[in-house]
C-alpha cells in the first residue's frame, strides 16, 4: 500500500462525517444555548408581566427577576465558551424558579 492510500484509508470522509453528525460543533452548541436562554428569558418576562398584573408582590419580582438575571448569565457564559456550565445553570435555575413559584407564590 502506498503512502497516499494509507492516508486515504485512515482518514476517510465517511468517518469524519459520522462523528460530525452526532455532536454539534462548539460554535453550534454556543448558539443553541444562547437561543435557549433567550427564549426562556422572553418567556420569563411574559410570565412576570402576567403575574404582576394578577398580583403585585415583591416575591413575584424576586423569583422572575432572578430567573431573568440567570438567563443573562447563561448567555454570557455561552458566549465565553462555558456551555456545559451554562446548561446546568439554566436547568437548575428553571427548576428552582418553578419550585419557588409553586411553593412561595399562592
Amino acid at each position: 500500500m502506498s503512502a497516499p492510500d494509507q492516508e486515504q484509508a485512515e482518514g476517510t470522509p465517511e468517518t469524519d462525517t459520522e462523528t460530525e453528525g452526532r455532536r454539534p460543533s462548539p460554535r453550534q452548541a454556543r448558539l443553541i444555548r444562547i437561543t435557549a436562554a433567550s427564549v426562556l428569558m422572553a418567556a420569563a418576562a411574559v410570565v412576570l408581566v402576567v403575574r404582576l398584573a394578577s398580583r403585585s408582590s415583591v416575591l413575584v419580582v424576586g423569583v422572575y427577576g432572578l430567573l431573568l438575571i440567570l438567563c443573562g448569565l447563561v448567555i454570557e457564559l455561552s458566549r465565553r465558551g462555558r456551555t456545559r456550565l451554562g446548561t446546568w445553570l439554566l436547568g437548575a435555575g428553571l427548576v428552582a424558579s418553578l419550585a419557588a413559584d409553586w411553593v412561595l407564590l399562592p
